[in-house]
């Protein structure tokens, strides 16, 4: 063999050994995860209501849709009743405070899969709830006469922080009933005006709402000018006509689109009465016609809610509680309200097989969530 063909095979050789040495060309790393952006969220970083409500049992839709009056003195019950029955909202009514002491409402939250609301009644002068516990707070009609709006909303956003750090998270207030010539109503109108009401409810409210609380107007479509108190029957008010130009002039110019209550940080109260031209042998609260109006002559799409369905005599004279709270569901109330406190297992045991239209039951319990800021 020639020394050129000597060194040809000995570098072929060499080259051989080189590329047995070298490692096989690498796999591509996979790319790193997208970033955690939270763009299946809501906007305000919530997960979306329609996700939420497609997870819940119908039972648990149903209990959302419940608004049940606990008893103050016993925080250990009222536990216990969230825990067994997963109510959406509870009411705190009476004088009592030790549920509102010692942070009892975190033991009472944490027993709720979804947090709960809990509501009060404190409007200011005979009606209001914490008074014992951080001071009076004047009626309706007092701070119209004797503050300025401005100093009603500082006034409310006070008393926000106060029910919030007590564990409250919505007020059902304030009433927007025009005039207190109803016995039920009096001191708690801010006025005879409505103009002068929607002004001091609207101050109050932006006040609460600043300090974190829901607020809920009443006690539509309008108590003040009803003939009694539906507290104790049937009430009846002015026409529909004479009610349109006058006691629902609030709502419309608080709750209408683009106006300053409508962006789902209040809620309205239907209340109990009967109102000629608008129901028939049915209260308000009963009536489809009304929750109709509400939602498509002024436009509001928040949540709705009844007046007590369990303790007040225009409903409980003729209605059981069960066949209150659907009758009330199946007219357009989102919520139902009774202040009498238990019978919950009854009344869902009586609404599981009552029918009701589970779209509407869906759309009812999206404004709950909403309006307790569950979901976006």
């Amino acid at each position: 063999m020639t020394v050129r063909k000597s060194l040809v095979v000995l570098l072929a050789a060499l080259a051989g050994v080189v590329l047995a040495a070298a490692p096989a060309a690498a796999t591509p790393a996979p790319p790193p995860p997208p970033p955690l952006t939270g763009e299946h969220l809501g906007p305000d970083r919530l997960p979306h209501c329609a996700d939420v409500v497609r997870t819940m049992s119908p039972r648990d839709k149903l209990a959302q849709r419940l608004m049940v009056g606990v008893e103050a003195t016993d925080p250990r019950a009222v536990a216990e009743t969230v825990r067994t029955t997963q109510v959406g909202a509870i009411f705190v009514g009476g004088n009592a405070t030790a549920l509102l002491t010692d942070q009892a409402l975190r033991g009472v939250q944490a027993m709720a899969r979804i947090p709960l609301a809990v509501a009060v009644d404190d409007e200011g002068g005979r009606v209001q709830r914490i008074d014992t516990l951080d001071g009076e707070l004047p009626s309706a009609r007092a701070m119209a006469r004797t503050r300025t709006p401005d100093q009603v909303r500082e006034l409310g956003e006070q008393r926000g922080r106060e029910q919030l750090a007590r564990g409250i998270t919505m007020n059902l207030a304030p009433t927007v009933d025009v005039t207190g010539r109803s016995p039920a109503i009096g001191d708690r109108s801010f006025g005879d005006d409505p103009e002068t009401v929607a002004s001091y409810a609207a101050a109050f409210a932006e006040g609460q709402r600043a300090a974190g609380v829901y607020t809920v107007l009443k006690h539509f479509p309008g108590h003040g000018r009803a003939d009694g108190d539906s507290h104790k029957g049937r009430v009846t008010t002015p026409a529909l006509a004479d009610m349109r130009a006058d006691d629902m002039r609030p709502y419309a110019a608080l709750l209408g689109p683009g106006r300053p209550l409508a962006d789902g940080r209040t809620g309205v109260l239907v209340g109990h009465l009967d109102v000629p031209g608008l129901t028939s042998d049915l209260p308000s609260s009963l009536t489809p016609e009304v929750y109709a109006l509400l939602r498509q002559e002024i436009g509001f799409d928040g949540l709705v809610l009844t007046d007590d369905l369990g303790a007040m005599e225009a409903v409980t004279d003729e209605f059981t509680l069960p066949q209150a709270v659907e009758r009330a569901l199946e007219a357009g109330a989102d919520m139902a309200l009774w202040s009498s406190g238990g019978r919950v297992t009854p009344v869902l045991d009586h609404l599981e097989h009552a029918g009701l239209d589970p779209a509407a039951t869906d759309t009812a319990v999206t404004r709950v969530l909403r309006a307790k800021r569950v979901c976006s």
